[in-house]
């Protein structure tokens, strides 16, 4: 394995993660058959016809007796990187057709789909840095030297960043820990966790107050701008300070630097997030970066145009039908759908609580969420209560050991690949398809999801997969020959299946899109425009240019203008201004990123794991002090959902009050089928995080800020 120098984008950039694909592709550990578990309780190997015979056995009758939302499905991050789980999850998703759907997302970056689906009209209209042209970069709550960028698609972020140093500007970061980012910032301020949102209310105060504010080219393109003046007149750097721990001063110099930099742009990520005040601050990011004229402007925040399933480059320009939250609700206690899913702090709950509409079976797709999410201890109690579990991944891990099928994947060098996704938040332009590398000796994944929509349509387990495929393609030709806004509208759709021939399931749904997309050939109307015979043909990626300004063709909101103050955002706002009165807790806990970890699902590859331990609770040298506690001695911590212990790792790199736990550590759990990460299995972070602590416009998990204990063990 080896970074590719020719590459468009990544010039040779590699993460170290990549590398771990080639030991991956080797695991005697992952899967190369159905498991299905036996009159003895044990999960032993079977056919593919056998698994299915089971699902449909089992999965069925739950579903005719008891409704499509008797069963659930935990959607987990790998499918963010898997072209088949792309196009096809969704498929699958659309037939079980229960409202109990629940992802990653919600442990994750929902507050930041939320806030830019109700300011710019779709949930991944998403501005990122366009940090190859900007002079300072105000990062909070991101660690990109060890994600590579996250929301922000941005390979080897360590020289960017250090680009924009010499070219004169300045990368400032805050965060309650000393990142390997912070580590080459120009400026770094520790936060107290969980109080962003007041730091950038009181830069957006400070803005206008001194007369800083100036939006720029986008006057004509806002609605609310007095609105959000009315809303941050309170919020002054002198009421903010002793909440957030940065000094007034210091807020004032941050936002007149911000506003008097000749191109900036503010950037937050998980940090701001898995927070409180989730959806509040993600929403504060974009105010600011309109505030100071950067939003939609060289080297500020932009939108990128993808080549590919992006719905802000299709349809209609510059108007749309809006994003809407809260559809629907969980059943016990009323959480708030987003993006057609709830959150999954609610899982347990909606388990193992008696009533109509329990959740009686449930579908995890690469998912881990007896590890990834809040209270996972009483998650593991529901699962166990569970009539029928399915899983589909490459390992028996903490959560798919509880299941009565295991649907095993092919690995990664084993399947064609384009992101669909992360292409979307790239800091520039650009396509770029991989094609398998190896043979699988298991079916390709697709057609396992094409054959489980059979299923849970009524078709039985012997569907024809072709079928269910001709079926789905031939829906997306008639929606785009249908839509007026379209490049192919009033095209016969036969004729633009013959062009999309031979190809069949995902290359045949991504020729598609990228034929209707924004450099698409529109199935002959431009003859330089891509398709997916162009990308194979250009193996090193197409380079699509810069980004550029997209306001207000971007724009799907029913106004047709960036909605500055939401009305759902808008009503948190007296939240936070009570929480400037709240007592801090004595000791709270944040993540942290690593770089050679990604969530919990790359820990049993040796290389990615071995040297000293990184499983460790930071804390500050005073707070260790005052605790009685040593380096490398065990530490207890406790919360209101339980208890752990790790490790302690002295730090002047987290703030005082602060103590950071890994995030994806847990691997000690019977039954597991993972030799390396049982041998390096830390401790579980999510043990200690509490499903009740749930940010209420998004319905996002609290992982970071959260009060606990720490003391010595024993």
């Amino acid at each position: 394995m080896r970074g590719d120098a020719e590459d468009v984008f990544s010039k040779g950039f590699l993460c170290p993660k990549a590398t771990g694909l080639e030991h991956l592709s080797a695991d005697p550990d992952r899967l190369r058959a159905p498991l299905v578990r036996g009159p003895d309780g044990e999960l032993a190997e079977a056919t593919w016809d056998e698994a299915f015979r089971v699902i449909d056995q089992r999965l069925s009758p739950i579903l005719a007796e008891h409704g499509r939302d008797a069963v659930a499905a935990y959607v987990g991050n790998p499918n963010a990187h898997n072209l088949s789980a792309l196009t096809y999850g969704p498929v699958f998703l659309k037939a079980l057709a229960s409202r109990n759907v629940f992802t990653a997302s919600s442990v994750d970056q929902m507050p930041k789909h939320v806030s830019s689906g109700l300011m710019f009209g779709t949930p991944l209209s998403i501005p990122v840095p366009d940090v190859d042209r900007t002079d300072h970069l105000l990062i909070l709550g991101a660690n990109p030297l060890v994600s590579n960028g996250s929301l922000l698609t941005a390979p080897d972020m360590r020289g960017r960043l250090r680009r924009i140093r010499e070219r004169g500007g300045r990368v400032v970061v805050v965060d309650p820990r000393r990142t390997r980012t912070a580590e080459v910032a120009d400026e770094h301020h520790f936060i107290r966790p969980g109080h962003d949102a007041h730091l950038l209310m009181a830069m957006a105060q400070v803005l206008f107050e001194e007369g800083l504010a100036d939006v720029g080219a986008l006057a004509g393109h806002l609605e609310g701008l007095d609105e959000v003046q009315a809303l941050v007149a309170g919020f002054t750097p002198e009421a903010v300070a002793p909440a957030c721990g940065i000094g007034a001063e210091q807020i004032r110099r941050l936002a007149r630097e911000l506003a008097g930099a000749e191109r900036a742009a503010v950037y937050g990520r998980i940090g701001t997030t898995t927070q409180t005040f989730g959806t509040l601050t993600s929403w504060l990011v974009d105010v600011l970066n309109v505030l100071t004229g950067n939003l939609d402007r060289e080297g500020g925040a932009m939108f990128t145009r993808a080549a590919a399933g992006q719905r802000n480059s299709v349809g209609r320009p510059g108007q749309g039908r809006g994003f809407a939250i809260d559809r629907w609700q969980t059943r016990v206690r009323g959480l708030p759908e987003a993006l057609g899913e709830l959150p999954v702090s609610a899982l347990a709950e909606e388990i193992d609580t008696p009533g109509e509409g329990r959740i009686r079976a449930l579908v995890t797709m690469a998912g881990n969420p007896l590890v990834s999410t809040p209270n996972s201890d009483r998650l593991q109690r529901a699962v166990e209560g569970l009539d029928f579990m399915l899983s589909i991944d490459i390992y028996v891990n903490e959560t798919t050991r509880h299941a009565d099928v295991v649907l095993p994947a092919p690995g990664p060098l084993e399947k064609s690949q384009y992101d669909l996704a992360l292409y979307q938040l790239a800091a520039r332009n650009v396509a770029n398809f991989s094609p398998a590398i190896l043979e699988s000796e298991l079916p390709a994944e697709w057609r396992t999801l094409a054959r489980l929509t059979g299923v849970v349509s009524g078709q039985g387990p012997e569907v024809d997969v072709d079928s269910v495929d001709a079926m789905v393609i031939g829906a997306m030709i008639q929606r785009e020959v249908g839509d007026q806004h379209s490049r192919i509208a009033g095209r016969d759709p036969a004729e633009i299946l013959a062009e999309l021939e031979p190809r069949r399931g995902p290359e045949r749904m991504l020729d598609l899109l990228l034929r209707v997309g924004a450099y698409g050939d529109a199935f002959g109307d431009d003859p330089e425009g891509l398709t997916l015979a162009v990308l194979e043909e250009n193996p090193h990626g197409v380079d699509l240019g810069p980004l550029e300004p997209r306001i207000p063709d971007v724009l799907r909101t029913a106004s047709g203008k960036v909605e500055l103050a939401p009305q759902a955002i808008v009503a948190d706002v007296p939240r936070l201004r009570e929480s400037l009165a709240a007592a801090a807790p004595e000791m709270v806990l944040v993540g942290r990123r690593q770089l050679r970890s990604n969530n919990s699902w790359m820990h049993n590859l040796e290389p990615l794991v071995k040297g000293k331990e990184r499983c460790t609770a930071q804390l500050h040298p005073d707070d260790a002090e005052r605790l009685g506690l040593a380096e490398g001695a065990a530490a207890v911590l406790r919360s209101a959902a339980g208890r752990v212990e790790a490790p302690v790792e002295i730090t002047d790199s987290v703030m005082p009050g602060v103590v950071s736990l890994p995030h994806g550590w847990g691997h000690d759990q019977p039954g597991m089928r993972m030799a390396v990460a049982g041998a390096h299995h830390g401790v579980n972070s999510n043990v200690l995080s509490d499903e009740s602590a749930v940010e209420p416009v998004s319905g996002n998990a609290v992982l970071n800020g959260i009060p606990v204990e720490v003391s010595a063990a024993g």
